[in-house]
């Protein structure tokens, strides 16, 4: 009784300083509008969603964007990235201890977590993933990691986690679905890191593994400062390494496709496509990431929408026929 009259208390006061308090409906909004704006590549599967579960992913994206953002806020020093997220850290505690918060995006995660019963722990791993570059380091020392094991937990912390968190909205029963969701994570990753290289570089951040690039005969210098050259021989041979590890893991995803619930599984084949006609695209400019950042054509993704959203609208048909 004391912790609800205390909650009511700074309800009351949050009211009486004029602090307008979004409803649960205004706070899902904000976060679709955030995922629908920023989302890019996701938010294409969303929209193969139902409502509820929709409303949840976009809640989980908006909640990793801004982690996101304060991490890579360049016009910042660290040290002042690390003090706004550490001050933001706090309120989202504060927040999922059940507080009150104007915050939109506490509100609306706060209620996906507890409808979807999502661990605040793989949460808490979402943000470790995002703050890791902002890790001290020696000034002006590139973003490197020494070997594939190194890189594939920076992978599980920013990408296979919200598999993990994904999956729950989405709908799953059998424990094996944890681990290919794992797995699928890090396809998704390393085909951006891919399509990610000359920017990351342009950084300071190489994310291809030291090792990889020594067995390649690349030299991290070479990545870093490229000053307009042509790709090289060398350079193919090292990215398509990861192109095949990436290849390798989509074989996870389909995998997964048939372990989740079947109201969701067309979201998931929609990403799933977006992201591996992607790194296709990559193969296909014979991994030239350099001359061109690869993406997929818009009028590809809404094709791959539009089987989505046909298949989802299959599946409620059949339902409700087997159903009478």
């Amino acid at each position: 009784m004391d912790a609800i009259e205390g909650e009511g208390s700074v309800m009351a006061d949050l009211q009486a300083a004029s602090i307008e308090i979004p409803t649960l409906d205004e706070s899902y909004a904000v976060c679709c509008a955030i995922a629908k704006r920023e989302a890019k590549n996701f938010y294409y599967s969303f929209v193969a969603l139902p409502e509820a579960r929709r409303n949840a992913i976009c809640a989980i994206y908006a909640f990793m964007r801004k982690a996101d953002d304060l991490s890579d806020d360049e016009s910042l020093s660290l040290d002042e990235r690390r003090c706004l997220m550490d001050n933001w850290l706090a309120d989202w505690k504060c927040a999922r201890s059940g507080s009150p918060t104007s915050d939109p995006v506490f509100i609306a995660v706060r209620d996906a977590a507890s409808s979807f019963n999502i661990p605040y722990s793989l949460l808490d791993e979402l943000v470790a993933g995002t703050t890791m570059d902002l890790d001290a380091r020696p000034s002006n020392q590139p973003d490197t990691y020494a070997t594939f094991a190194d890189l594939y937990r920076y992978c599980y912390l920013v990408a296979s986690v919200v598999g993990l968190v994904c999956i729950r909205i989405f709908g799953y029963s059998e424990p094996y679905a944890e681990k290919l969701a794992e797995e699928t994570g890090i396809a998704f990753q390393l085909t951006n890191i891919l399509r990610d290289v000359a920017e990351d570089a342009e950084r300071n951040r190489v994310y291809l593994p030291l090792e990889d690039l020594a067995a390649h005969g690349v030299s991290l210098d070479q990545l870093l400062h490229r000053n307009g050259r042509d790709i090289t021989p060398k350079e193919r041979a090292l990215l398509k390494s990861i192109a095949d590890r990436a290849e390798a893991y989509y074989a996870s995803a389909q995998q997964l496709l048939p372990l989740i619930d079947p109201e969701s599984r067309p979201a998931l084949w929609v990403l799933v496509s977006i992201y591996h006609s992607l790194l296709k695209r990559i193969v296909s400019a014979d991994y030239d990431v350099f001359s061109k950042r690869a993406s997929v054509p818009t009028v590809k993704k809404l094709s791959i929408l539009f089987v989505g959203i046909t298949r989802m609208g299959a599946m409620r048909l059949s339902r409700r026929i087997f159903s009478q």
